[in-house]
Order: C-alpha cells, then structure tokens, then sequence
C-alpha cells in the first residue's frame, strides 16, 4: 500500500493541528506565567500585518495555535494560503480570550513565518523556469519534525513534490548502485518493489550511465551535476523515454538556463533548508472606550 501524504484539506488540517500540539508543547509547558497577569475574562482583538512581500502559507497552523488554546477564537484572513501579500498588509485578525492570544501568539508566527518562507522562495524559483518544461521540485532536505508542513509550503508556493520519505518511493543513488553490482542489477532489484512505490527513479552522473539506465527500463532518472552542454546532450539522447530532472549545483543565476535544456524537473534542497523567516508582526487592537 502507497503511503504518500495526500495533502486535502481534512490532512493538512489534522498535520496542523498535530504539529501545532507539538509546539505549544514546548512552548507553553505547564502554562504561560506572563499571560497569567492577564484577567482570564478578558477577550481581545489582534491584527496580525506583513512586513515584507511574501506569498502567504501557514493558514491551518496559525488557526490550530489559536483554538488549541482558545477552541472560541475567530480569525479572519484577508490573504489566505498562496496568495500574495505587500509590506504593511493585514494578513488576519483574530477574536478570542486575551490570555490565549498571548500564548499562542509565537507558536502562530513562528508556522507562519517559516511556512511563507518556503512558499515566497518557491515562488521565486518557480517563476524563472515559467515558459519550459521543467518544474520545480522539493527534496528531503527538510527541518527535522516538519517535513510535511514544508511541502505544503512548496506546493503552494507553485513546485512539486518529490518523495515524502525513503518509504513511498525508490530514488536509487551511486551507492545503491555500487552495492548491487551496477546500474542494470539494481533495476531488475527495483522492479520487485515497483509496486509498492509511487515512482523508481535512478540517478546517473554521465551520458554512459544514461544510456545503460534507459537500456535497462528506465522510466525517471536524476541527472547528478551534469554542466549544461551534456545535460542538453541528455535530453537528446533521452528522446522523451524517461522523466529527466536535474540535481545538484542548482543556483537561482543559472535556473533559466537549466530549465530552457528541455529536462521535465529540477530538484532544489535550498526551497525547504535555506530559508529565511518572512517578518510578521501582531499588534493588539486597544479597547474601544476606553474599557
């Protein structure tokens, strides 16, 4: 049986909400003794605003942080997941206890910040390959812990997803090559296990391994650090037979003209590893009449 995440609305929210326990799990521990000054009757209204441009991810997150401590508060989103958002724009405000507000206060923003990160970068590189064939594609190279909320960002920063884990799908590398004997023993292995796997894919570091991996059945193949001369030499040779996608020494100066060699994907760990935080601020709205 398949085991790739399906990334719905009813998974994404039951992800959210699982991470989030885990977060205010270290965050809050036994309780928030800052937020204890706070009168527990007292109910309160926070904006949430963009410090910078961004494209927005984190939506079932932020709602978890916030009814996970107060199941009563109310968010309202005027930029919601995939979308666009301007320095000084409301992203959201929310409703709901004070002392809840505060306490998940850091626990929301830190998914929001990270999870926008992800996506914005994305974007960014998704945008420069627009026009070719190629795609833009996660790896493994994950924070630990949040792997499938940094997917999600992915998909809604507009890339594509490669295997969740070493589970779903075979990725054979040049020590499973190596171990087995060579390119076309591995595969015959491969095929035993093609079943149970969303995709076998073989990665190749020359024009020689390509042939002898599209000889064997190939269906999907990594071209590893190949310069741009022998990755067009590749799609030539290839002639369609097989998904190609590109892997290592990926810079955002030379991905149009990786992309525009006619190769299906390109594989980018910076989109999920490399990231720095978007700047999110939440202010609390005073009190109207002075209450």
């Amino acid at each position: 049986m398949k085991k790739s995440f399906v990334f719905n609305a009813e998974g994404v929210s039951a992800l959210a909400r699982a991470d989030v326990a885990r977060a205010l799990a270290e965050d809050v521990g036994d309780g928030d003794l800052t937020a204890g000054l706070i009168d527990p009757a007292r109910q309160s209204h926070a904006r949430v605003t963009a410090r910078e441009a961004a494209v927005v991810c984190g939506r079932a997150w932020v709602e978890a942080a916030f009814q996970q401590l107060d199941p009563q508060a109310a968010l309202v989103w005027q930029v919601t997941d995939g979308e666009r958002c301007q320095p000084g724009q409301a992203v959201f405000e929310v409703r709901g206890q004070a002392r809840a507000l505060l306490s998940a206060e850091r626990t929301a923003l830190n998914f929001l910040q990270l999870l926008s990160a992800v996506a914005s970068k994305t974007a960014t590189y998704a945008a420069l390959v627009a026009g070719t064939p190629a795609r833009i594609v996660d790896t493994r190279k994950t924070l630990p812990g949040l792997r499938l909320a940094q997917k999600y960002a992915v998909l809604c920063g507009g890339g594509t997803n490669h295997r969740v884990g070493l589970y779903d799908a075979v990725l054979i590398k040049e020590n499973h090559i190596a171990a087995a004997g060579g390119i076309v023993q591995v595969l015959a292995q491969a095929g035993r296990v093609a079943a149970q796997a969303d995709f076998v894919q073989i990665e190749v570091e020359n024009l020689g391994q390509l042939a002898q991996a599209l000889a064997a059945g190939a269906r999907m193949v990594l071209l590893d650090n190949m310069d741009l001369p022998t990755l067009k030499e590749a799609v030539r040779i290839n002639a369609g037979r097989a998904v190609l996608e590109i892997s290592g020494g990926v810079t955002l100066e030379g991905l149009r003209a990786l992309a525009e060699t006619g190769v299906d994907r390109i594989s980018i760990g910076t989109l999920t590893k490399d990231v720095k935080a978007i700047d999110f601020s939440m202010r609390f709205e005073a009190p109207q009449g002075g209450q």
